[in-house]
């Protein structure tokens, strides 16, 4: 079984984090789900939803894979260096590092992303990206794929990535019968983003 730290902060997308999460837990002896924060205080959503804590930064950085939502508090959070700090460590450690949205631009602010490719929310592409500069950024993408990072596109786009990481970790047929199990059309097209045209970016 892998341990999977799942970050939150206050006001971390709903979608980003529990539709992910769906995936990424598989059949429930896959991976063990541990929810990561600074503090044990319980942590809101951006819907107000309050999410319980099983470990804070401070107490462990050797997970087997990391996993970062996104929202607009995201960005907030990019400005706390010992945040930014464990989340390097805690990548370096990692098998697999995934992030969904603007958590892409958190863990590029951390420098995690420097010289890969990556992408990120695309209705926000043009006002985020610049907070993380050396990151390859692309524009049309459902998710990216470089060595052991997968970043998505905004909110429902982590659940295609997930699946493509399960899918990775534990072969396709699995990652299919997750997608069966939750009643998901599972976009495994990782170049198929009608978002990016939406949002005037190609």
């Amino acid at each position: 079984m892998r341990t999977l730290a799942a970050l939150v902060f206050p006001g971390f997308e709903t979608l980003d984090y529990f539709g992910s999460i769906e995936m990424l837990g598989g059949f429930g002896k896959e991976t063990e789900i541990i929810t990561v924060a600074k503090d044990f205080e319980p942590v809101p959503s951006c819907h107000g939803q309050r999410i319980v804590i099983d470990k804070i930064i401070s107490e462990k950085s050797d997970y087997d894979l990391l996993f970062v939502p996104g929202g607009e508090a995201a960005l907030v959070e990019g400005q706390d260096q010992q945040l930014l700090q464990w989340l390097r460590e805690t990548s370096k450690n990692a098998e697999c590092v995934m992030s969904v949205c603007t958590g892409s631009i958190l863990l590029g602010m951390a420098g995690i992303l420097d010289g890969r490719k990556a992408t990120t929310n695309k209705l926000d592409f043009t006002k985020t990206i610049h907070l993380a500069p050396n990151v390859e950024w692309v524009k049309e993408a459902q998710w990216v794929e470089d060595g052991k990072f997968f970043t998505s596109s905004g909110v429902s786009a982590g659940m295609d990535m997930a699946l493509a990481v399960m899918a990775n970790l534990f072969g396709l047929e699995m990652a299919e019968k997750l997608a069966l199990g939750c009643e998901y059309e599972w976009h495994q097209d990782a170049n198929r983003d009608p978002f990016a045209k939406l949002a005037g970016l190609v």
